[in-house]
């Protein structure tokens, strides 16, 4: 890879980092909120990068001169290889791989994780000594589905039940033809995401990777406080949403 084409390569990155995180919302997609400003000062400094290099090496089709030959032309004898030089401003071949993922910022918005990344996780283990506040007085409950799945699994005392909720998430085909209602939480990007995933009864499966809101009511499955036990809900009603900007942020809608 020539040293113009590496300079390209700074200015696409560099402008394909800013496209996501200051035109669009699709960094999200990537990275939790919070990261944004990093992320910011990252593309900043690569288009800073690339436009130093493109004025040094006038790019981007700087030709040596009469008066300045090629790279090396008149030093094959210095590098002691039987007269042959090496132009040492190339680097790797495999570094033209890159081209992809920086044009793929700037043109091509990828799919948020979805039923394929939730489906290979289980359940996560049961905290013995999890505390839970009283829940708001209002019916329906709007609730993030980890709020609801640790409560069903965890909860000795029982706060779901008799309580209508409504939840939102999207949906992971079960094993044995059921369906979840699922939501994938980040620690810090999309390579640590973590389902959160709530058994649905009494309603067909829409298509895998659409978003609903779905209401109903708690069905205890397994002993609550136990390994055994499962976040599953009997569903009184669906309708289709669209798929939130911030896909991984399992909270309640400012609206709800």
């Amino acid at each position: 890879m020539k040293r113009n084409i590496q300079v390209l390569l700074l200015l696409l990155s560099g402008a394909g980092v800013l496209h996501i995180t200051l035109l669009t919302e699709v960094y999200l997609r990537y990275v939790k909120e919070g990261l944004r400003i990093p992320l910011i000062v990252s593309g900043v400094l690569l288009l800073a990068l690339g436009m130093v290099g493109a004025a040094r090496d006038g790019f981007p089709f700087a030709k040596p001169t009469a008066e300045e030959p090629a790279e090396h032309a008149d030093h094959d004898g210095d590098h002691g290889d039987g007269g042959h030089g090496h132009d040492h401003s190339s680097g790797p071949r495999i570094a033209w791989l890159l081209f992809l993922p920086a044009l793929a910022l700037l043109f091509f918005t990828p799919p948020a994780l979805g039923a394929f990344t939730a489906a290979r996780e289980g359940d996560p283990a049961v905290s013995e000594d999890a505390r839970f506040a009283p829940l708001p007085d209002r019916s329906p409950l709007v609730m993030p589905l980890s709020d609801f799945q640790a409560r069903a699994r965890q909860d000795t005392d029982r706060s779901l039940k008799g309580r209508t909720v409504r939840m939102t998430g999207f949906v992971t085909p079960g094993e044995d033809g059921g369906w979840y209602l699922t939501r994938l939480v980040l620690s810090c990007c999309a390579a640590d995401a973590q389902s959160v995933k709530v058994r649905m009864h009494g309603a067909e499966a829409p298509q895998a990777n659409s978003w609903v809101t779905v209401t109903g009511s708690w069905r205890p499955v397994g002993e609550v406080g136990t390994d055994s036990a499962r976040a599953t809900l009997d569903v009184a009603g669906m309708r289709r949403v669209p798929q939130p900007a911030n896909p991984y942020a399992d909270a309640v809608p400012p609206t709800a």
